[in-house]
């Protein structure tokens, strides 16, 4: 059982991330939070007496929290509350108090939603995960079968029906409502013809966007003072919807191992890929999943290769790795490094 300093600087560490991504909002509620929630209600006792991991890299808690409060708020449960949250401006008092009333008043829903794990799905990772593919099509010249791991909702198996913008580099349905346009850093990628020939994702909670109740899910858990990215979202619903991708439940290690890359295909290049998935493994999981994709390396061959591209925290401040290994060779470089929500891009490529 995590102590109650622990959960409170749980929500001061996510103050801080509020912060650094650009949500100031999220930074107050979560600095309210670790200032002022008490055990006067249930929602604060079930907080402060948080049994898992509140951090990062566990359970998530004041994601969690905040999720369900936004979630009150986006479905229209709540109007009171809605008039203190973006984009309205009020005291930290006023905040304050329209939360605790809906700690009262939606108990039963935010117990609900605090048994859940926050997903987000951010839709502009898809632009970091593009220059990647973009660089495997360079390098084998072959159609992609794409795995993605922890795969949510399926947004990022997509990404090829979004309009991107990377460094001048234009690619993608011109058509499209889902326009994407990081700040690139670098070169552009390469100019390379990318063909899919079969996609799908695995995740242990998938959601799905024909449901109602899943699509305000994934909504809530994005920040509430970040319209850009409520809007970005349901644009890329309304393709999912309309290109319905395979997002299988369960294990997705064992859905790896004995569905995916069971056998690799002449021909064709298999790209197993991830963003901000693999860290919320734990270590003997990681270390399971490596030795799965290492034996399909092994089995590689120039006629049936195999890929891997992370887009994943690796403890460096700045942003995250977008790094690549292939084989049969097993050579693996850092492609450059991204804003955890794709903001931003600092592109290297693949050096031969």
């Amino acid at each position: 059982m995590a102590s109650e300093a622990e959960i409170l600087q749980a929500f001061r560490d996510q103050a801080v991330a509020g912060n650094t991504l650009g949500s100031p909002f999220t930074a107050r509620l979560c600095t309210l939070a670790a200032e002022r929630l008490d055990r006067s209600t249930t929602i604060g006792g079930t907080v402060l007496n948080w049994e898992g991991d509140p951090g990062v890299r566990g359970d998530l808690l004041p994601a969690r929290l905040a999720g369900a409060l936004h979630a009150l708020v986006l479905d229209g449960r709540d109007d009171a509350l809605k008039s203190v949250y973006p984009p309205n401006a009020v005291g930290d008092d006023a905040l304050w108090s329209e939360i605790l009333r809906a700690f009262n008043e939606h108990e039963g829903f935010i117990l609900e939603r605090l048994r859940f794990a926050p997903q987000t799905n951010e839709v502009r990772r898809s632009s970091a995960l593009l220059a990647g593919f973009l660089a495997i099509a360079d390098l084998f010249g072959k159609p992609l079968i794409l795995s993605e791991f922890g795969a949510s909702m399926g947004l990022n198996l997509n990404w090829d029906r979004y309009h991107h913008d990377l460094g001048g580099l234009l690619w993608g349905d011109p058509a499209s409502p889902v326009r994407l346009r990081p700040d690139w850093q670098g070169p552009p990628p390469p100019r390379a013809e990318i063909a899919v020939q079969d996609r799908a994702g695995c995740d242990l909670n998938p959601l799905d966007p024909h449901s109602p109740e899943d699509t305000s899910r994934l909504l809530s858990y994005l920040w509430a003072d970040q319209a850009d990215r409520v809007e970005r979202t349901r644009a890329a619903l309304e393709i999912a919807r309309a290109n319905r991708v395979l997002v299988g439940k369960g294990d997705a290690l064992v859905w790896l191992r004995e569905k995916r890359l069971a056998q690799l295909t002449p021909g064709a290049v298999h790209v197993v890929y991830h963003s901000i998935a693999w860290q919320y493994l734990p270590p003997e999981a990681r270390a399971k999943g490596e030795a799965i994709i290492a034996e399909a390396g092994a089995r590689a061959t120039e006629e049936a290769p195999l890929a891997r591209l992370q887009m994943e925290a690796d403890g460096n401040p700045d942003g995250v790795t977008l790094s690549l290994q292939v084989w049969p060779t097993g050579e693996a470089q850092e492609l450059g490094r991204a804003d955890p929500h794709g903001r931003w891009v600092k592109w290297k490529g693949w050096k031969p």
